[in-house]
């Protein structure tokens, strides 16, 4: 009776030690998955170089969401990047859970092509887009140049790593017949950009951003002569055909300054988040504050994020699932 019991006893043990052994061995090939794509409350949000509308319309939104959003442990920061390549890597990756990025970079990312080739993006999904982005091929009249063809052989800034400027800039240069190396590029940030335009380190500056611009009309206010390059004709015809972005008219009166319209090229910004990382209630929370509270925001853009284009350039990339929640609720969406 007495082995019998050791047996048994010696058994148990021996259950026991295998049953915690595939515990730990479960825990070691999906524990750290389990851990990155736990939902949480403390958000960091990737927008863009100071100077862009995509750094003063992060802060904004976090300002909104923080004082409009009650649950427990929640906060938003906003933080400056190199926009929206670098947003969407980064939610990916989980080091940003919200980013603001061009929509024909996610269509990039989503068929991993361009920047993306190669590389999985399927933690990263739509709330809402947000306003339309006029590329600006910008210069002084100064410089005597008259268009987009002239910027061969000159200096020019095409936008900061990791955005989505940098891209377009090569697309519209070479649609003109100007190559890498044909002129001298130089990275930077919008405000940086303004600067170096301003001082003649540069002779013209290409960006994506929302129209109109702060740091555009702070250059016209210290130089009066601010002058817009159009894209035009068979190059336009050459972006569109070989690009997302569509035509684009931006119009007199954009700018207060401004009185001839502007032949360019859009797309739309959206704000992006991890499906992952957001909870479906959280990302609905964001996207109801967004648009039943945006009016509280001061930003120019703002005006344009409402529910009559908040899917705007969406079609079929992916929508958050808390996103897609409320545009059911409102009729967006079916």
């Amino acid at each position: 009776m007495r082995k019998r019991t050791l047996f048994l006893l010696v058994l148990i043990l021996a259950i026991g030690m295998v049953l915690s052994a595939c515990g730990e061995s479960g825990k070691g090939s999906g524990g750290d998955d389990a851990k990155e794509k736990e939902a949480v409350t403390n958000l960091t949000m990737g927008t863009g170089s100071v100077g862009g509308v995509y750094y003063p319309l992060g802060a904004e939104m976090a300002t909104l969401w923080k004082n409009n959003i009650d649950v427990d442990g929640f906060d938003v920061s906003s933080v400056e990047s190199g926009a929206s390549v670098e947003n969407i890597a980064k939610i990916q990756g989980g080091d940003f859970q919200l980013g603001i990025a061009q929509n024909t970079t996610l269509i990039d990312a989503v068929d991993q092509a361009g920047e993306f080739e190669g590389k999985d993006s399927s933690d990263v999904a739509v709330i809402a887009s947000l306003y339309p982005e006029a590329v600006q091929v910008a210069t002084l009249e100064s410089t005597g140049i008259e268009s987009i063809a002239d910027l061969k052989g000159k200096k020019v800034a095409v936008g900061p790593p990791g955005g989505a400027t940098r891209a377009a800039a090569e697309l519209i240069l070479k649609a003109y017949g100007i190559e890498e190396g044909d002129y001298e590029a130089y990275e930077e940030g919008f405000g940086d950009a303004k600067s170096k335009l301003q001082n003649g380190t540069i002779d013209a500056s290409i960006e994506v951003v929302g129209v109109p611009s702060s740091s555009t009309d702070e250059l016209q206010a210290a130089t009066k002569e601010v002058k817009f390059l159009d894209i035009e004709g068979d190059a336009l015809q050459e972006v569109v055909d070989n690009s997302q972005y569509e035509a684009y008219t931006v119009e007199p009166g954009t700018y207060e300054w401004q009185k001839e319209p502007v032949q360019t090229v859009t797309a739309m910004a959206l704000l992006l988040g991890s499906k992952s990382a957001i909870s479906e209630d959280l990302a609905y929370d964001l996207t109801k504050t967004l648009f039943e509270k945006g009016g509280d925001m001061t930003i120019a853009q703002a005006k344009l994020i409402t529910e009559d284009s908040a899917l705007t350039g969406v079609g079929d990339l992916p929508l958050h699932p808390g996103a897609e929640k409320y545009y059911k609720e409102v009729g967006i969406i079916e």
